[in-house]
């Protein structure tokens, strides 16, 4: 059976057996362009503000006009409508309009789409591996969410080869980054660490959220660079992204570690739980 797909593509809802993008689109040519992916909760976006100035600070960081708010907001709520009461992933993709063949931009309008697909929160232990690749954290996309994402999908191509469910990345630098679509939460001697913005990874809201809330309950983690084989090392370790939520690291390379989950991170899932569970736009 085909999955559910609702579709909102330049102004209004269409049939997505019929959508279509120029052929010279950018964000297909050259893949200039900037999304966000957001959880659908009960007919509505989790944490939808958050993610908006991000989509907005991702078209800045391109030097993308990003869309007007409103607009957008409208295209938000008639896909999250459409689609109903049900889980979701609700996705806003951005790029620059058709463009020459070649990376310099034409002066067409941008393209914007927002749709919503089914999505189930993966919360059971995964394993992961880390890759020979590094992120740029000196790059000129550095912690923007671009669709220039080939990158990532060699990356999570490899882990899936080997029977893992996340590839992780180190930087330039040595230092223990992110993984393809998710951010890293480490577990050392009782204190629990997650790189540093300034290591190349994406502000990801969900790990924004949870530092938050972390911090409210008087059980905060701490942001600091590691080297990655930390990782490896740890006594415990967990992912966190919108499609994630707090899911345990069962195994670093083919090796299991200590325990999954483990304390720190089953306190960090009740702490994420309490504070978000009913929540829509914190």
């Amino acid at each position: 059976m085909t999955d559910p797909v609702v579709l909102w593509l330049d102004g209004e809802l269409v049939d997505p057996a019929a959508a279509a993008v120029a052929w010279n689109d950018h964000g297909l040519t050259v893949g200039d362009g900037v999304f966000e992916t957001i959880e659908l909760r009960g007919g509505a976006a989790f944490a939808l503000t958050r993610h908006l100035d991000r989509l907005e600070r991702s078209c800045h960081g391109l030097g993308l006009d990003p869309p007007d708010r409103t607009r957008l907001s409208g295209a938000v709520d008639a896909v999250s409508s459409a689609w109903g009461t049900s889980g979701g992933r609700l996705r806003i993709t951005v790029t620059s309009g058709a463009g020459p063949m070649g990376s310099e931009r034409g002066d067409a309008a941008p393209t914007l789409i927002v749709s919503a697909t089914s999505m189930t929160v993966q919360r059971d232990p995964t394993a992961v591996v880390v890759v020979p690749f590094t992120r740029n954290e000196n790059g000129a996309l550095a912690g923007l969410k671009t669709t220039s994402y080939a990158e990532n999908v060699v990356a999570l191509r490899l882990a899936r080869a080997v029977g893992a469910g996340e590839a992780v990345l180190a930087n330039t630098a040595g230092e223990l980054c992110e993984g393809t679509g998710s951010n890293v939460f480490v577990g050392h001697d009782g204190v629990l660490v997650t790189p540093p913005l300034s290591s190349g990874c994406l502000a990801g809201v969900t790990r924004a959220l949870l530092l938050e809330a972390m911090a409210a309950a008087g059980q905060p983690a701490v942001e600091a660079a590691l080297p990655v084989g930390a990782l490896a090392g740890a006594t415990e370790a967990f992912l966190v992204s919108t499609g994630r939520h707090v899911q345990p690291i069962s195994h670093v390379d083919g090796v299991a570690l200590p325990a999954a989950p483990g304390p720190l991170t089953e306190r960090a899932a009740r702490i994420w739980a309490r504070a978000y569970a009913d929540e829509v736009d914190p």
